[in-house]
């Protein structure tokens, strides 16, 4: 039978992060410390461009990604004060 009243029911509670994704970061970031100097020197042995290619690659599990902030409300200051130009 469908869940017709709009409620989820079992899964994960917001807010609690998946375990395979920290786990496969925490692996990759652990890999990458421990295989520092081996890295490296495969890393120089490639070109410039597949060296970026591979850093951005591993880059992405290690580091989070930024997301867009917007900040709504009302400012108490000339425009000009904030961003230094004249609107006019």
């Amino acid at each position: 039978m469908a869940n017709t009243t709009g409620k989820k029911f079992g899964g994960r509670k917001k807010g609690t992060p998946n375990k395979v994704t920290q786990d496969l970061r925490q692996w990759i970031t652990d890999f990458l410390e421990g295989n520092r100097e081996q890295v490296i020197q495969d890393l120089q042995a490639v070109e410039p461009k597949e060296r970026l290619q591979f850093y951005e690659k591993l880059l992405q599990y290690a580091v989070p990604k930024m997301r867009r902030t917007e900040i709504e409300g009302q400012l108490n200051v000339p425009i000009e004060q904030v961003t230094g130009m004249k609107i006019k």
